[in-house]
């Protein structure tokens, strides 16, 4: 039997509460997440939009909030992701001392990614961490890397009912893989301004046995990138997955 701590935080009670009821149980208005909660409609308002903010919730047209990405990613991910974040955040600080760029780990989950782990360098103007957010992947660098390695029919499974879809949301199928064939050409994928207006990221997937498994990605202001340096970038990253790689065989040894 669970015992209410002795020094319960109420806002973070009904927070949890309420992801629980948009995971569980479908969409709410404010008004039925006030009543839900027992709240003014001004705190459920508030509420609602943190998690919104934290991509636990969306707000759809009709003005429902429904569970967002965060949420779907967790019913989707990996269990072996408190494994993989361990053996990668090493070499993630590695990486962000080598570039002086934030670096970052993600993983697949359906049709977004979500951050288990973000490395922030130390320069001022910098990419502060997206750890516990998600993404559409075909917007990220480390989802279009992980989607590229996507055997066919699974990336057809997540996309072949995206025909006729905003492309900001999901893109169609054919787009997707001319895309994900330039990533496979080039070895690594750029995300210039498609999540971030001033942000541009290099990621590639990280594969455990033959299946891409998360992917690391180096995150940078706008004004730091240039064309010569993608290459040294890609170089960085690549050696940090194969250090990756290399110890999630020796771990599963």
């Amino acid at each position: 039997m669970k015992n209410r701590p002795a020094y319960a935080i109420a806002s973070v009670d009904h927070a949890l509460l309420l992801a629980t009821v948009l995971q569980l149980e479908g969409p709410v208005t404010v008004s039925e997440a006030a009543e839900r909660l027992g709240v003014a409609r001004s705190t459920a308002h508030r509420l609602l939009g943190m998690l919104c903010y934290r991509d636990f919730a969306v707000q759809d047209d009709d003005r429902r909030y429904r569970a967002g990405p965060v949420l779907s990613a967790a019913r989707e991910a990996s269990n072996d992701a408190a494994r993989l974040r361990a053996i990668a955040v090493p070499h993630l600080a590695e990486l962000a001392e080598a570039v002086d760029e934030t670096t970052n780990l993600t993983v697949l989950a359906g049709r977004h990614v979500r951050f288990l782990a973000s490395v922030e360098c130390q320069q001022t103007l910098r990419v502060t961490t997206r750890e516990g957010m998600a993404f559409p992947a075909h917007l990220t660098s480390g989802g279009l890397a992980m989607l590229a390695a996507l055997p066919r029919d699974d990336l057809e499974a997540r996309y072949s009912d995206a025909d006729v879809v905003d492309a900001d949301d999901v893109p169609s199928l054919p787009a997707l893989r001319r895309q994900l064939a330039i990533v496979r050409d080039r070895g690594f994928a750029l995300n210039d301004g498609r999540t971030e207006k001033g942000i541009v990221a290099i990621g590639r997937a990280v594969n455990d046995g033959a299946v891409a498994v998360a992917a690391v990605s180096v995150s940078m202001p706008s004004i730091r990138f240039s064309r010569d340096r993608m290459a040294g970038l890609s170089r960085e990253v690549a050696r940090t997955v194969a250090a990756i790689e290399r110890d999630l065989r020796r771990d599963a040894s």
